[in-house]
């Protein structure tokens, strides 16, 4: 009689600094005050992509930026994005709250339907989680969408 061995993954959590071009550390340890600071920072990481990005910010309590979190890469015009996947980083790096943010390479930072709809979905487990979305920043071509600054959020 044969037995099977079951195997036990260990799960790990690593961390790199994020650096740009020139070397220096993007923006970890930031305190994001308003929407502007947080596209700002985005800006800088998911402008260029030429693909669809959809990643966060987590959040101390005092809006401390202590990760960046990829949560995924799509085609030119969508991305898919679940809010398990969103809050696993985010319950990952022991955040307090998230900055959801994804980039549109059309350049135009116009929230779609289904922009709309995750950015809800997003709320709601955000709530639930009792780790509340600040944010969901959509980042253009030098421009961007804050769903808080138009009170969508």
């Amino acid at each position: 009689m044969q037995t099977e061995t079951m195997r036990l993954r260990e799960l790990t959590v690593r961390y790199s600094v994020r650096k740009d071009s020139k070397g220096q550390a993007v923006f970890v340890g930031r305190t994001l005050s308003n929407p502007r600071d947080a596209a700002s920072a985005l800006m800088t990481l998911l402008q260029d992509e030429p693909s669809e990005v959809f990643a966060i910010l987590c959040l101390t309590t005092q809006h401390r930026v202590i990760a960046y979190h990829e949560v995924g890469r799509g085609t030119l015009d969508s991305v898919l994005v679940h809010p398990r996947e969103v809050f696993r980083g985010a319950l990952l790096a022991n955040a307090a709250a998230i900055v959801a943010s994804h980039v549109h390479p059309s350049g135009d930072p116009t929230p779609s339907p289904d922009d709309l709809e995750i950015t809800r979905r997003l709320a709601a487990a955000g709530e639930l989680l009792g780790i509340p979305v600040l944010d969901h920043i959509i980042i253009g071509d030098g421009s961007y969408y804050s769903f808080k600054e138009a009170d969508r959020l």
